[in-house]
């Protein structure tokens, strides 16, 4: 890779970085949150859910218009308004009496700008990126989205020692430096190509037409690991400062550890794809295994340091699941169609890091047991799921004809 590429690695690495910062980076001050504002936990909770069910929703619409007008067209405008929405929530904060309805608004309107940042930028890596080297590059950018997950708790406890506050003026400062990369650094990998809405939408249904349940049965597996890890993180950052009584930056540093374990696993399960060219299922069934296997485990572990181990695992079974997904569903169609294909994979996404939350929250409300059980259950499907239908025939690298 060029020094022009390497430079325009590092403009996109820093979006789903920024974009990973939107809920991670919150998730350690939900108690001081929950206090200032006199909310429970389940509406800490939907401050996570609003973000995320937003950019689920957005991200199809924004990746049909990306495949029509081109990526970096959305990518920018896009990251502008996830700052946006973080300076209206921290402005409410600051000066309303009862601002949680429109801190909410906010989260909503960073969730819309969130849509048009990661799911584009894999997209457009699709369309620059042939063969074996997309797998690497791919890899590195859910390295990049691992590493926003190891600095968020970190950078969040810190921030927060000043205010909570502050950290929803953050996202503002942080969003604009990265979109002027993406703008000067960045390049478009293709021509957009203008096809009647009937027309594109008929391609993109015979792609999933063709490759149905194996490219269903690979998304899944990207939203399991993503609904486990942010659920088990909010519960995590909970019982740190009500059981363990850890708060504060050391807070930050704890959660971070499971979240380092997979953003390692991801890098390095990205550059292993790209040398051995094959065994994509395997990572994915080996990931999800893991996961569930540690689901099963965590239950009964009371020591910190025993709970962080196993926790780790997880977080390794996650980048073991990660990479491999993206570069399937980035590989599975022609570049005219990646968009609106990557952009479902990246709802899928939001989807899990939305659902997790809330419904971790109710499950541990109901019962510990079913928090955990009832999870490793849902993980178990997932995983047969996989097993079953995954096909990496036409959805790796090499491998598809009609991929551009």
């Amino acid at each position: 890779m060029d020094k022009k590429y390497r430079m325009m690695m590092i403009a996109f690495s820093g979006v789903p970085f920024i974009m990973v910062l939107g809920n991670s980076m919150l998730i350690p001050e939900f108690p001081q949150i929950k206090e200032a504002l006199n909310i429970n936990q389940f509406r800490v909770g939907l401050l996570i859910t609003c973000f995320s069910i937003s950019a689920g929703i957005a991200i199809p619409f924004l990746g049909y218009l990306s495949d029509r007008i081109g990526r970096i067209k959305i990518i920018v405008p896009a990251l502008i308004l996830y700052g946006t929405g973080g300076a209206v929530s921290g402005l409410a904060a600051l000066f309303l009496d009862k601002p949680y309805y429109i801190i909410l608004a906010g989260r909503v309107i960073q969730g819309i700008g969130a849509a048009g940042t990661a799911p584009i930028v894999m997209a457009l890596i699709g369309d620059i990126f042939q063969s074996q080297q997309r797998s690497e590059t791919l890899g590195i950018i859910e390295a990049a989205n691992g590493i926003g997950k190891v600095v968020s708790p970190i950078l969040g406890s810190a921030i927060g020692l000043i205010s909570w506050i502050a950290l929803f003026f953050s996202y503002a400062a942080l969003a604009i430096p990265v979109a002027a990369g993406v703008w000067f650094l960045g390049e478009e990998g293709r021509k957009p190509e203008k096809q009647a809405f009937k027309e594109y939408f008929g391609r993109t249904g015979s792609v999933f037409k063709e490759k149905g349940a194996s490219l269903i049965s690979t998304i899944l597996a990207g939203m399991l690991v993503l609904f486990v890890l942010f659920g088990l993180l909010s519960y995590f950052s909970d019982i740190l400062e009500s059981k363990y009584h850890i708060k504060g930056f050391t807070k930050g540093l704890v959660i971070a550890i499971p979240i380092l374990f997979m953003s390692i696993t991801s890098y390095t399960t990205g550059r292993l794809l790209k040398k051995i060219k094959k065994y994509y299922k395997i990572f994915i069934v080996s990931g999800l295994i893991l996961v569930t296997i540690m689901l099963f485990i965590l239950y009964y572990l009371d020591s910190l340091y025993i709970y962080l181990i196993f926790f780790s695992l997880l977080g390794i079974g996650s980048g073991l699941v990660l990479p491999a997904v993206n570069t399937m569903v980035t590989s599975s169609c022609t570049a005219s169609q990646r968009g609106i294909i990557t952009s479902f994979y990246g709802a899928a996404r939001f989807i899990g890091v939305a659902v997790g939350p809330p419904l971790f929250t109710f499950f541990v409300e109901t019962s510990k047991m079913l928090m955990y059980f009832g999870t490793a259950g849902i993980s178990l499907l997932v995983l047969i799921t996989a097993f079953i239908f995954i096909r990496e025939k036409g959805m790796t690298p090499g491998k598809n004809k009609n991929k551009g």
